[in-house]
C-alpha cells in the first residue's frame, strides 16, 4: 500500500501541476510572468518531493525484491531513471539557470517514467488477494 500511495502522490502531483493548476491560473487571468514565477517555484518543490518519494519507493522495492532488483527489474530501472531526472533537473537549475528547456526535459523524463511506473505491478504482490489474519 505504501508503494501505491507514494506513487500516487509524486506522479499525480507532477502531472496535476502542469495539466491542472497552471492552465487554471492562466484562465483566471493572472499575468503570464506571475504564472511563470509560480511554475518555477512549484516545479522545484514538486521535483524535490518526487525525489524523496522515488528514494522511498526504491527502498520499498529493495525490501520486497532485493537489491539486485534496482537494475534488473523494470520498476528499479524506472526508479533509477526518475532519480537521475531529478538530479539532472536540480543540476541544470543550479549550474545553468538559463537552460529552461533542459529543466523541462528532465521534468518530462521524470513525469513519463512515473507514468510507465504506474503501469507496472506492485512489488511483492503476486496478483492474488491476501488472506485476512485473525
Amino acid at each position: 500500500m505504501l508503494w501505491q500511495l507514494t506513487q500516487m502522490l509524486w506522479v499525480g502531483g507532477l502531472w496535476l501541476l502542469h495539466i491542472g493548476l497552471l492552465p487554471v491560473l492562466g484562465q483566471i487571468g493572472l499575468a503570464p510572468l506571475l504564472i511563470d514565477e509560480i511554475a518555477g517555484m512549484l516545479d522545484a518543490l514538486m521535483v524535490g518531493f518526487a525525489t524523496a518519494c522515488v528514494i522511498f519507493q526504491a527502498l520499498v522495492l529493495i525490501q520486497a525484491e532485493g537489491l539486485v532488483s534496482l537494475w534488473r527489474d523494470i520498476r528499479g530501472q524506472l526508479l533509477l531513471m526518475a532519480l537521475y531526472a531529478c538530479g539532472m533537473f536540480f543540476a541544470v537549475r543550479v549550474g545553468w539557470p538559463d537552460a529552461v528547456r533542459w529543466q523541462v526535459f528532465s521534468y518530462l523524463v521524470l513525469g513519463f517514467s512515473g507514468v510507465v511506473l504506474v503501469l507496472q505491478p506492485v512489488p511483492g504482490w503476486s496478483g492474488r488477494v491476501r488472506e485476512a489474519h485473525p
